[in-house]
């Protein structure tokens, strides 16, 4: 929301100056650090003061022992864990306990947000597309074609909260009964909410450079090629998911005489959400920016070509 793009840069400088901790390099945590994270999870540990005490212990054993393994540090052990470690090493030659309680909690209840496209809860008539992105976006479609400056505008914060935690414990089947489900601005920000939450985004991270030099391919006709193919090389899941999301967009802007959300408003929403890196840094986000714009503003204009199966359909 700055005035303009010198005063943006401004304000990036001074949150990235104040953002550091003291004496901390940016981008290593040192040792320190690290430790005084530890001691602070420690203290919130439903186990209390003895977190690391049994193999059967609660869930943040494993994730404490996956931390530690990615961080490359240790801390001591006490008897009884080395012995329960190397009992469990002698008769089943498995991984770690901890990272073994991990695996099976992740199986247990499938989240909704905050989780890999391929780990929510399918939609029943495309395994391919999350439930959550179906319901979201044929609520939408049932009522709220008209709407003006659907997507645009953010609903009741507590609200979408409250349906994010419900769907965060597992639910299978989602009640559009609920009163919660009938408010269009809060179905509208649940669906943004679920693509900025994604661990890998829409446009994964091994593609998103590909996707902006793409788009800044002069040539029109090989643009628009080049963006096709990188879409068509994108992961089932994803592929499926943004074919689907982009039909629903194409369809808001198809009754944009009413709604007013022509592609280029519905792309100034959705653009920085979908194309992202997990990790996104400042300087991307400035840089970038008209990129991501336009680059699902291009999705919802030609969704008929990008997404057909045939190869020279609407190339001219």
């Amino acid at each position: 929301q700055a005035e303009d793009r010198e005063d943006m840069l401004a304000w990036i400088k001074v949150i990235r100056e104040n953002s550091k901790a003291e004496g901390e390099d940016p981008g290593f945590a040192s040792q320190a650090l690290i430790s005084k994270k530890l001691n602070d999870y420690r203290k919130v540990s439903p186990a209390g003061t003895k977190p690391d005490s049994s193999p059967k212990g609660p869930r943040g054993l494993g994730i404490r022992a996956e931390f530690l393994k990615q961080t490359g540090t240790s801390t001591p052990r006490s008897p009884r864990q080395d012995a329960a470690i190397t009992k469990d090493e002698s008769s089943t030659q498995k991984a770690p306990w901890g990272i073994n309680i991990m695996k099976k909690n992740k199986k247990s209840a499938p989240r909704a947000f905050g989780v890999r496209l391929e780990d929510c809860q399918p939609a029943p008539d495309n395994k391919n597309v999350p439930l959550i992105v179906e319901a979201c976006c044929k609520v939408v479609e049932d009522r709220g074609l008209e709407y003006m400056g659907i997507y645009r505008v953010p609903g009741n914060n507590a609200v979408v909260s409250s349906l994010q935690e419900q769907l965060n414990k597992g639910a299978t089947e989602i009640n559009l009964q609920d009163e919660r489900w009938q408010d269009l601005n809060v179905i509208s920000s649940l669906l943004k909410s679920f693509f900025r939450k994604l661990p890998e985004p829409l446009f994964t991270d091994d593609k998103y450079n590909d996707f902006i030099e793409a788009n800044r391919i002069e040539d029109a006709s090989e643009r628009m090629r080049t963006l096709r193919k990188l879409i068509r090389d994108l992961p089932g899941h994803y592929y499926e998911t943004l074919k689907f999301l982009v039909g629903h967009l194409k369809t808001i802007a198809d009754h944009s005489e009413k709604n007013k959300m022509e592609p280029r408003n519905l792309a100034l929403v959705f653009g920085p959400t979908l194309v992202r890196t997990s990790e996104d840094n400042m300087t991307d986000m400035v840089t970038h920016m008209p990129d991501r714009y336009k680059i699902v503003e291009t999705l919802i204009q030609h969704s008929d070509w990008f997404f057909s199966d045939k190869e020279d359909k609407g190339e001219k």
